[in-house]
């Protein structure tokens, strides 16, 4: 019964979502409600396991960062120059835009890279009075393929690569960074063939962008350099924490109440929390708990035991099952759960006398990350997006967004099978490995 009402309580909270006839984040968190009253789980379920306060925290933070350095018109600074660079050009600032926002969350993690980029593009598409979804989808995209090619980008891979020892940093990069290339520079290609007939600016508006001296849009003020250093410094505790042993929430809550100490006879921190996506955040919350009820019913496990029972533990049913069930499903609830679940039982394989599991590692790796491109929902940086987005007027809808996301979710993920026969399955087969 409890199985039977969880799924019912999700279908239809993301039934909801989907339709968009009311706020995602009331819906979300009105579906966590009825599973607290059902009894799925209990109150302390709900906040001490199943929602992901370190997330919560983290985006808190990256927007209270983000909120105050906008405000010293570095953002401004940084779109126009940008902008001018690529002489105005609607299809060059498309394909900058993506390389900026995959390499950045290649070093970043994703949530961060779209909460830097978003408010640029934003601003630079107005100022051009071109259309915003190409460039969103750009966004969305290419933070997703990015994440994918190495061990900081994206959770699931943070969380595979503290639970196989032997996947470095620079293992996630060797077998990981290539398909992520090759299926970017399919993305592109495909989204210039899609929007090049949108992508068009009027020459006067090229010409007033170019005219623009952007040191004007800079607030020189103490607050632009206190938000440069410690943005900088945040940045850098990103890409070192694996070093320096520091958690990524603690390296952004440590920023940002650092920058809010600062800036606390400029600014006062109350405004700065109006800014805040709060809806954004408390979607999340909503949507963590949602899947708390399907994880607390044991669907997810039951998925995870379906596949070794399907592949009966043969080695190369078992690498592309994995790849395509994590894709799939990961497009429909948030990949963390479904990695955690899975990550047990990839390590049990070995007492099926699997002894080489790295393809299935990957596999699981790239359908997690390559999954979250296939609706709103589907990856953390899909909803910073929308929300921002949301906040400036450009209401991305569900249903738009899906009718891209799913065809390119399958699209990635048969480069992604093809990549995995030919580098690691077939050769096994063969005796090479």
């Amino acid at each position: 019964m409890d199985v039977l009402l969880a799924t019912v309580i999700f279908i239809i909270s993301y039934v909801f979502i989907m339709t968009e006839k009311y706020n995602r984040a009331v819906i979300a968190m009105s579906g966590g409600i009825l599973l607290l009253i059902s009894g799925i789980y209990s109150l302390h379920d709900m906040f001490q396991t199943y929602i992901d306060w370190n997330t919560i925290a983290l985006l808190f933070s990256m927007m209270v960062l983000i909120s105050i350095t906008e405000r010293t018109g570095l953002f401004s600074f940084m779109a126009i120059r940008f902008a001018q660079k690529v002489r105005g050009s609607p299809v060059p600032l498309l394909i900058g835009v993506g390389m900026l926002t995959a390499f950045g969350s290649a070093l970043l993690d994703n949530v961060t890279t779209v909460l830097i980029f978003v408010p640029i593009i934003l601003k630079i598409t107005k100022e051009l009075q071109l259309p915003s979804f190409p460039y969103l989808l750009m966004i969305i995209f290419s933070s997703n393929i990015g994440g994918t090619a190495t061990l900081i980008g994206d959770p699931p891979n943070i969380m595979i690569g503290q639970a196989v020892d032997h996947l470095t940093f620079l293992s996630f990069v060797n077998h990981l960074a290539p398909v992520a290339g090759i299926i970017f520079v399919a993305m592109v290609f495909m989204l210039y063939m899609l929007f090049r007939k949108s992508l068009n600016t009027g020459k006067a508006n090229v010409r007033k962008l170019l005219e623009l001296d952007a040191s004007e849009y800079l607030v020189k003020s103490p607050m632009l350099y206190q938000s440069i250093t410690v943005l900088s410094m945040t940045l850098l505790g990103f890409l070192l924490h694996s070093f320096l042993h520091i958690n990524l929430t603690i390296v952004a809550i440590s920023g940002a109440v650092l920058l809010l100490l600062l800036t606390e006879k400029e600014l006062e921190t109350e405004q700065i929390f109006k800014q805040v996506e709060w809806v954004t955040l408390f979607f999340f919350i909503g949507l963590f708990a949602l899947v708390g009820g399907l994880r607390e019913v044991g669907i997810i496990d039951e998925l995870a035991r379906l596949i070794v029972l399907f592949t009966d533990g043969d080695f190369s049913k078992t690498a592309l099952l994995i790849l395509w069930v994590s894709g799939l499903f990961s497009g429909v609830v948030d990949n963390i759960p479904f990695v955690a679940a899975m990550i047990p039982v990839i390590q049990e394989f070995e007492t099926y006398g699997l002894v080489y599991l790295d393809p299935i590692w990957w596999s699981l790796a790239l359908g997690a990350c390559l999954g979250g491109n296939a609706t709103l929902v589907g990856a953390s940086a899909n909803i910073v997006v929308a929300g921002l987005a949301e906040g400036e007027g450009e209401k991305i809808s569900f249903i738009r967004f899906m009718l891209y996301g799913i065809p390119f979710v399958i699209f990635s993920l048969v480069i992604s099978t093809v990549y995995i026969l030919v580098r690691y399955l077939i050769p096994y087969m063969s005796g090479g490995v």
